[in-house]
């Protein structure tokens, strides 16, 4: 109650103070569902369910006719034959309008030579990008960061990265992520700093005695310690 009435005193001495400040959207998390969308893109419109039962890299840029994001764009087609191949999707955004994002990949096309294959969503109402915190403030109040979201068959975000507007994005580190997060879930392991695929894979750490003495047992592992072991990789 105090505050309420302290909100109208403040509104009827300053009005400034009656301007609607819009909540702040919980930004998603690891292991969180993936918010739903629906939108308009360069391939029609798309929604989060249509990419069920796939991986999806969504991912965002600042501008079209930019400097950084078209080479960003550039290095997405032209490794998305590899994302393909392991049944990954990948969705652009930003705020820019379908016509705006239609010249420009045609321009990427006719200067560059390279066709880009994957929709760009043309997020003018900024609902994706809100509902994904890829609007940064103290950034751009309009404009999109770097922001990388990987969302597995289920629609749960599986990670997350985020860039600055004046460094691009390592598109082979986001293909080495898939990769990753495909082994761990397919073989129950995890991988090590700097794992590419083929490389030796970790085990958890025992959690009991029994466990530990097991693992000491096990000629297949290569064992540095009781809780650090490994086992050869298998490729993606």
């Amino acid at each position: 109650m105090t505050s309420a009435v302290n909100s109208a005193v403040n509104s009827a001495v300053n009005p400034a103070a009656t301007s609607v400040v819009e909540p702040a959207t919980r930004l998603p998390l690891i292991g969180d569902r993936a918010p739903d969308f629906e939108a308009e893109s360069t391939h029609g419109p798309v929604r989060l369910a249509d990419y069920a039962g796939r991986w999806l890299v969504l991912f965002s840029h600042p501008a079209d006719f930019t400097p950084v994001c078209t080479t960003e764009f550039v290095a997405f087609a032209e490794l998305a034959e590899e994302f393909a191949a392991r049944n990954v999707a990948l969705l652009g955004n930003s705020v820019d309008s379908v016509h705006s994002h239609l010249a420009w990949t045609r321009a990427i096309e006719d200067r560059l030579g390279v066709k880009i294959p994957f929709p760009i969503i043309a997020d003018l109402d900024t609902r994706v990008s809100r509902a994904y915190g890829m609007l940064h403030p103290n950034a751009s109040a309009t404009a999109a960061v770097r922001a990388v979201f990987v969302i597995d068959p289920e629609s749960a975000v599986r990670a997350i990265l985020y860039y600055p507007m004046n460094a691009g994005r390592m598109v082979p580190e986001i293909l080495r992520l898939v990769d990753a997060l495909q082994t761990a879930d397919r073989d129950g392991v995890s991988c090590p700093a700097n794992w590419r695929p083929g490389d030796d894979v970790l085990l958890g750490a025992p959690k009991t005695q029994a466990e530990v003495e097991a693992r000491l047992a096990d000629e297949r592992l290569k064992l540095v310690d009781w809780y650090l072991a490994s086992l050869p990789g298998r490729g993606a």
